[in-house]
């Protein structure tokens, strides 16, 4: 399982939300680029970004800071939030990025997002934020009443890299993972599921192990890592400590 860590982007600032609300923002660093550089140090093999500003306003309002974090690190990154038309797909991944996350416009145009998976096989990611198991857009300020599974089940033709789940009741907030919302997801999905929100412990993060053989193959971490709950050597070690456990005792990841 790629454990991968997370920056969000508020205002040119490493922020973290509590459940999407842009009204409780705790700040980690002022220098993002410096973050960026030290989970690479860390042993990261990829970096999740998201642009909060580009979510709220569907501007790119922090392309300065996000083409210095592409072009300072080795590993690859991969960005959502606000990301709503080709143009600004084609110029993301022009900037350098592995992947272009895609969330409001899967609900909204999702042609435009077959299209670009067609056009860019493995390289366009879904975003899937829900609440309640339905689908929030616009940087989780509306709720819609699509279900997050048939959403997931919509691109099942498609060639799409992976598709982000986050549960929104749990982001931010270190209470564990929706392990039930999250096999759900990965039932219904025929793309590799990448988990996101609640992560608050190393018992959470090894309790995702359990939904590797649905497809969930890796996890976006934030706040767990910035709050030192462990680092990522120590989950990095930890996951591959497991690997050499009876991979069909689930109750073994939990140890």
């Amino acid at each position: 399982m790629e454990i991968i860590p997370a920056i969000d982007l508020l205002e040119g600032k490493c922020v973290r939300l509590n459940q999407g609300d842009y009204s409780k923002v705790t700040l980690f660093n002022d220098d993002p680029l410096e973050q960026a550089l030290s989970w690479q140090a860390q042993g990261a093999d990829r970096l999740h970004l998201v642009d909060l500003d580009g979510a709220k306003t569907g501007k790119p309002v922090n392309d300065l800071i996000v083409k210095e974090i592409i072009s300072s690190l080795n590993i690859p990154v991969q960005l959502g939030g606000g990301v709503r038309s080709i143009d600004r797909s084609e110029e993301l991944l022009e900037y350098g990025l592995d992947r272009v996350i895609l969330g409001t416009v899967a609900i909204e145009e999702p042609d435009l997002v077959k299209k670009l998976a067609k056009r860019y096989p493995r390289r366009i990611v879904v975003g899937i934020d829900a609440k309640d198991g339905k689908v929030a857009t616009r940087g989780w300020l509306n709720k819609s009443n699509i279900y997050a599974t048939e959403l997931a089940k919509s691109f099942s033709e498609t060639d799409l890299a992976a598709i982000i789940f986050t549960d929104i009741a749990t982001d931010g907030t270190l209470e564990g993972p929706n392990l039930n919302a999250m096999r759900k997801i990965a039932e219904a999905s025929s793309a590799p599921v990448i988990a996101s929100g609640g992560i608050g412990s190393m018992s959470d993060l090894l309790s995702l192990l359990t939904l590797e053989s649905f497809g969930v193959v890796g996890v976006i971490i934030g706040r767990a890592l910035y709050d030192g709950a462990f680092d990522l050597k120590q989950a990095k070690q930890a996951i591959g400590n497991c690997r050499l456990q009876d991979p069909s005792s689930e109750t073994s990841y939990l140890a």
